[in-house]
C-alpha cells in the first residue's frame, strides 16, 4: 500500500471510531479529519473545501428548505388531517400512518415527515388509551422506507446519484429509485403493520411519550417561596397532596445541593427546592396547590401567569442543547425561558435540572411567555410536542406550495433544468411569497449534516484517486471470488447496512458507493445495481437509535431503550435484503 492509502485508511478508521463512540459531534469529527488530511498531504489545499459547493450538498440543503415551506403552508397538514381516528384497530392505525408517512417522505425530507406525524400519533395513542411505543417505532421505520422511493426522499439517494454522475457521466434521475424503493416500502410497511409492532416490548415504553397507560414523566424542580404553607413542614407531609395530583416528591435541594435520599423527614425551609416527578400538567397543578413556584418566578411572574405556556419538546442530536446545561446556555437570561423539567426514558437523576447535561432523545419541559418559548425552541433546535402553536400555518398557500414544488420536479424530470436549479427556483418563489421567511431558510438547513457531507467528500475523492477504494473492492473480490455476482451484491448490501446502523447514513453512502462501483468494474458487470444496492442499504438503519435521525427522535417520546430497536429492525433488515436483491436484478440487470 502507498503512503496515501495507509494514511487515509488510518484516518477513516479513527473517524469511524469517533462516530460510533458518539461523544463528539459528527460534523466536528469530519471537519477535523479533513484538516488532518490536508496537513498530511493526502488532500490538496485547493480541494479541501470543494465539498461545500458540491451539488449533492446544495440539493440536500434545498430539500430541507422545501420541506419547511410545505409544512408552513399546511400542505403536509392537509394530507395528515384524516389520520386521527379512535375507531381504528392498532394494526389499522399503524398501517394508515405508515402509508401516509412513507408517501410524505417520498416528496419531502423523511425527518420532516416524521416530526409532523409524530405529534398526531401521540395524540392518537392518548385517545386510544395505549402506549405510544407500539406505534411510534413503526412510523419511524415507515418514513425511512418511504424516503427510498425518490431521489430527494433521503440523503443517501442524493449522494449515490451525484456520485454516479461524476463517475459515469450521468446521475440517477428523480424516479430511478422508485421501482426498488416502492417494493421495499410496500413489503416493509406490511411487515411493521401486521407483525413488527408485536415484537416491540411495551413494559415501561410510554414513560416519556405522554401515552395513556404510562404518561410522560418529567423530573422538575419547584422553589419554596416566602409565605408558602409548605414552610416548616416535613417533606412527607406533602405526600398526600402530591399523590392527589399524581406527582412523586423525589427529594429536596438546599443551598444548591441535593440532600441525601428522599429527605422525607427534612423540614422544608424558605428558598428550598422540591424535586418532583410527574406529568407536566400534574406538576403544574401541584406547584399551584402547594404554593410553590419555579426557580424563575420573579422573571415570569409566577407559573400561574396567564401569558405563560408549558411546552414539551424533543431534543434531536443536532440541537444546540445537546451536551450543554440550562446554565451553560443562560437560557433564562438570554431567552426569558425556564427549563422546568427533563424526561429521559423514565430515568431519574440526582443532578439539578438546570445543571443536567442534555442528551439526544431527551424531552424537555420549557416554561415562559408563549412568544419567548416559541423563539427559544427555534434557537435551541428542539422539536415541540405538546404545543403546536410554534408554527403559524399559512393554510391559504397550501395548494400554491404544492403547485410550485410539482412544477420544480416536473421541470427537472423533463430535462428543462437540473434538479438543483429547479429546487433553488422553488425556494426563491417560496421566499418571494413569504411561504418561508428569510430566517427560516437558514434554520431549516441541518448544518451539521451539511458540514459532515462537505468534509467527507474530499476524503472520499482522495480515497478514490489514491486507489484505496479499488484496494477495498479487490479485497472483497478475492474473498468472494468463487461466488456469483448476485451473492457479492448481497454481501455488499449487508456490509453497507451494518455500517449504516452505527454510522451516519450519509457517511456510509459516501464510502460504500465508490467501493460498489469498483466491485462492479472488477466483475465486469453493470455498476447500476451495485450503486442502487448501496443507496437502499445505507438508508435502512433499523437496528439502533443512532443510525438514522428519525430513530433518535422517537427514542425519548417512545421511551425506547437502545436494545429495543433490533427486535423489529433485524427481521425488517433481513426482509429488505431478501426483497431488494431480486428487485435490483430485475430492474437493473447485471
Amino acid at each position: 500500500m502507498t503512503y496515501e492509502q495507509i494514511f487515509l485508511f488510518c484516518l477513516l478508521g479513527v473517524v469511524f471510531g469517533f462516530l460510533v463512540w458518539g461523544r463528539i459531534r459528527y460534523d466536528l469529527v469530519a471537519f477535523a479529519a479533513l484538516i488532518v488530511a490536508v496537513v498530511g498531504g493526502v488532500v490538496e489545499p485547493h480541494d479541501a473545501f470543494v465539498g461545500f459547493g458540491h451539488e449533492a450538498v446544495v440539493i440536500i440543503a434545498l430539500v430541507l428548505i422545501v420541506s419547511r415551506a410545505m409544512m408552513n403552508a399546511g400542505a403536509v397538514e392537509l394530507i395528515a388531517r384524516v389520520v386521527l381516528s379512535s375507531g381504528r384497530s392498532l394494526s389499522s392505525h399503524i398501517g394508515f400512518m405508515s402509508v401516509i408517512g412513507a408517501g410524505l417522505s417520498a416528496v419531502i425530507n423523511n425527518v420532516a415527515a416524521l416530526v409532523m406525524l409524530m405529534t398526531l400519533d401521540i395524540e392518537a395513542a392518548e385517545k386510544a388509551k395505549r402506549p405510544v411505543s407500539q406505534s411510534l417505532m413503526p412510523l419511524s421505520f415507515a418514513t425511512i422506507l418511504g424516503g427510498m422511493i425518490t431521489l430527494i426522499g433521503t440523503p443517501p439517494n442524493i449522494v449515490v446519484a451525484e456520485f454516479r454522475g461524476r463517475a459515469l457521466g450521468e446521475p440517477f434521475s428523480m424516479f430511478d429509485f422508485s421501482p426498488v424503493g416502492l417494493i421495499c416500502s410496500i413489503v416493509g410497511i406490511a411487515f411493521v403493520t401486521l407483525v413488527g409492532w408485536r415484537l416491540i416490548p411495551t413494559t415501561g415504553q410510554a414513560a416519556a411519550a405522554g401515552g395513556a397507560d404510562e404518561p410522560g414523566l418529567f423530573v422538575a424542580e419547584a422553589g419554596v417561596k416566602e409565605n408558602s404553607k409548605a414552610i416548616g413542614k416535613p417533606v412527607d407531609e406533602l405526600y398526600p397532596l402530591a399523590e392527589e395530583h399524581d406527582v412523586a416528591i423525589l427529594g429536596l435541594v438546599r443551598r444548591g445541593k441535593r440532600l441525601p435520599g428522599f429527605a422525607a423527614s427534612e423540614e422544608i425551609r424558605k428558598s428550598d427546592h422540591l424535586v418532583l416527578e410527574g406529568e407536566p400538567k400534574a406538576i403544574e397543578a401541584f406547584i399551584g396547590a402547594a404554593e410553590l413556584n419555579t426557580s424563575a418566578s420573579e422573571k415570569h411572574g409566577g407559573i400561574r401567569g396567564q401569558s405563560l405556556v408549558l411546552v414539551e419538546a424533543i431534543v434531536p442530536d443536532n440541537a444546540r442543547m445537546v451536551g450543554r446545561t440550562a446554565l451553560d446556555l443562560r437560557l433564562l437570561y438570554r431567552r426569558g425561558v425556564t427549563l422546568l423539567g427533563v424526561s429521559r426514558q423514565g430515568k431519574r437523576f440526582r443532578e439539578r435540572v438546570r445543571k443536567l447535561t442534555i442528551k439526544p432523545g431527551d424531552v424537555v419541559l420549557l416554561l415562559g411567555p408563549e412568544s419567548r418559548v416559541m423563539d427559544a425552541t427555534d434557537w435551541l433546535g428542539v422539536l415541540p410536542l405538546a404545543d403546536k402553536r410554534h408554527t403559524v400555518i399559512q393554510r391559504g398557500k397550501a395548494f400554491f406550495a404544492v403547485a410550485v414544488f410539482a412544477a420544480a420536479v416536473a421541470s427537472s424530470v423533463m430535462g428543462f433544468v437540473p434538479l438543483v436549479v429547479a429546487l433553488a427556483a422553488a425556494v426563491a418563489i417560496y421566499c418571494l411569497f413569504n411561504v418561508v421567511a428569510a430566517r427560516e431558510v437558514y434554520e431549516s438547513v441541518e448544518w451539521p449534516v451539511i458540514v459532515l457531507l462537505a468534509s467527507l467528500i474530499p476524503l472520499g475523492l482522495a480515497l478514490e484517486t489514491s486507489g484505496g477504494t479499488k484496494l477495498i473492492a479487490d479485497s472483497i473480490l478475492s474473498l468472494t471470488g468463487a461466488l456469483p455476482a448476485w451473492a457479492i451484491l448481497t454481501i455488499l448490501m449487508i456490509v453497507t447496512m451494518t455500517l449504516s446502523d452505527f454510522l451516519n447514513n450519509v457517511a456510509t453512502a459516501l464510502i460504500a458507493a465508490p467501493v460498489g462501483l469498483s466491485i462492479a468494474q472488477g466483475l465486469n458487470v453493470s455498476p447500476d445495481p451495485f450503486l442502487m444496492a448501496v443507496a437502499v442499504a445505507a438508508s435502512c438503519a433499523f437496528l439502533t437509535p443512532i443510525g438514522h435521525k428519525n430513530n433518535t427522535i422517537i427514542m425519548g417520546p417512545g421511551g425506547y431503550r437502545f436494545g429495543d430497536y433490533w427486535r423489529m429492525g433485524l427481521p425488517l433488515e433481513i426482509i429488505i435484503v431478501a426483497v431488494s436483491v431480486p428487485a435490483l436484478l430485475f430492474f437493473w440487470p447485471l
